[in-house]
């Protein structure tokens, strides 16, 4: 079997229609017998917003404190989806970068991926 990666932008997921729309792929992608991994980004411009929100609590917050408050954005589109997939009877589970097995460096606001453990991925 093998396993497609399908990477979902922000406009992809800006609303509960769109976000249907791409379970629907995903679900779609599965039936054809593939083994189907949805990376989402936040919701149309909720980093934006995220962003503007810090830096009304802050004039210059901390990167590493910015890329927390970020990748909520993330999180909450990765559960919505995965309740959608279950909507449709597709089984799916969502996962954030970190359960994912995900490593950075520390290089906050410009981090690079240095090492992805799959065991994770391959458990669910």
């Amino acid at each position: 079997m093998s396993t497609l990666v399908m990477k979902f932008g922000g406009t992809s997921v800006q609303d509960a229609d769109h976000i249907r729309r791409c379970a629907m792929r995903l679900a779609a992608a599965a039936a054809e017998g593939h083994r189907v991994v949805g990376v989402v980004s936040a919701m149309g411009h909720s980093t934006d917003e995220l962003i503007s929100l810090a830096e009304q609590v802050t004039p210059s917050p901390r990167r590493r404190e910015l890329d927390m408050l970020m990748s909520t954005g993330e999180l909450v589109s990765v559960s919505l989806v995965s309740m959608a997939l279950a909507d449709l009877g597709v089984e799916g589970v969502s996962l954030g970068a970190t359960q994912v097995g995900i490593h950075t460096d520390e290089a906050h606001g410009r981090a690079r991926i240095t090492r992805i453990d799959r065991r994770r991925l391959e458990e669910e």
